[in-house]
């Protein structure tokens, strides 16, 4: 069963850690094929399983050592239906997927939850189109219908949460956070940002939280920002202005790449773990709202464990 559903401990002040770029993990360093980067469909794979296993264990520990939160995301960013289907799974077999995704989080979590630090299951729902780019967007009731099943499905598990990560515009956002609000689950809205610190849609990041908490009731739980580097959304938070207390987690990439850059490299640049931890410092300095820190694009366990080290460190010596 779920434990934190109806109280999420990382709205407190504690820190947590979550992972880094796990689709860019296991394509550029385990040598796995991921077509459409969907990481869900190793989960009917014997090595693909221990290939999960084994990523989240690692993170696991480098909470447990760093005696922090952590939050488990399921491998499920692309388990909703229009990439299922270019997968050849049918909507009952991509329900039990989501489903299968969490039971294999759920026993990892009993046993590292005993450390005394609390364990938040967290099921991932990704953007219904391309991740970097905006594309043609639905409106709020077709994101609300297309994101309902697999949201459905995580409600039926012992998730804690839904985690809604790359967001790239307001309305698909709006969409999501009814759907989890329709079958009880907080949820975190995680968008992602330009070089210029905008949404794909051109849209700022105020005012897209502005436009999500006014269509909802303030319905997420917190706001985040993902696949985009320090440096791209430093300024946005110089401002110090009070809706910076929605954002509560950031997961950067290691590289200062523009997505469109991204996704026409053939190499990864995963670039420096201590460096990305001084940002994070510094992130963390301007918004202390921000407890949830991992990794995307790019990240893995080194640069998590160097954010965790770092900002532990920094939190210690305020």
């Amino acid at each position: 069963m779920s434990k934190y559903r109806h109280s999420l401990p990382q709205l407190g002040d504690a820190l947590f850690l979550t992972d880094g770029g796990l689709e860019t993990t296991l394509v550029f360093h385990e040598g796995f094929d991921l077509p459409h980067f969907a990481a869900f469909d190793l989960l009917r794979r014997l090595d693909g399983i221990e290939a999960l296993e084994a990523y989240y264990r690692r993170y696991s520990q480098i909470a447990r050592d760093g005696n922090v939160g952590f939050i488990l995301e399921t491998a499920t960013w692309r388990a909703s239906s229009d990439w299922g289907s270019k997968l050849g799974y049918s909507a009952d077999e991509l329900a039990r997927t989501n489903r299968r995704a969490v039971t294999h989080l759920a026993d990892l979590r009993r046993e590292f939850e005993g450390y005394g630090q609390p364990v938040v299951l967290s099921g991932c729902v990704g953007p219904r189109g391309d991740g970097y780019v905006a594309g043609k967007a639905m409106t709020a009731a077709q994101a609300e219908a297309y994101h309902t099943p697999q949201i459905a499905a995580f409600a039926e598990t012992d998730v804690d949460m839904i985690s809604a990560i790359t967001m790239t515009n307001a309305a698909e956002a709006i969409g999501i956070t009814c759907a989890a609000q329709a079958v009880g689950m907080p949820v975190a809205i995680s968008f992602t940002l330009e070089t210029d610190g905008r949404l794909p849609t051109g849209q700022t990041l105020k005012d897209a939280i502005a436009l999500v908490d006014m269509a909802t009731g303030k319905g997420p739980a917190y706001y985040m920002i993902n696949c985009a580097h320090p440096s791209h959304f430093e300024r946005v938070l110089a401002a110090g202005e009070p809706w910076l207390s929605r954002l509560r987690g950031v997961r950067a990439n290691a590289s200062r790449c523009s997505h469109e850059e991204l996704d026409a490299a053939e190499t990864l640049d995963d670039g420096n773990p201590d460096e990305l931890a001084r940002d994070y410092v510094e992130l963390r300095r301007r918004n202390p709202y921000f407890t949830v820190l991992g990794g995307c694009c790019g990240t893995d366990h080194r640069h998590v464990e160097q954010i965790c080290r770092a900002c532990a460190t920094a939190r210690i010596a305020a």
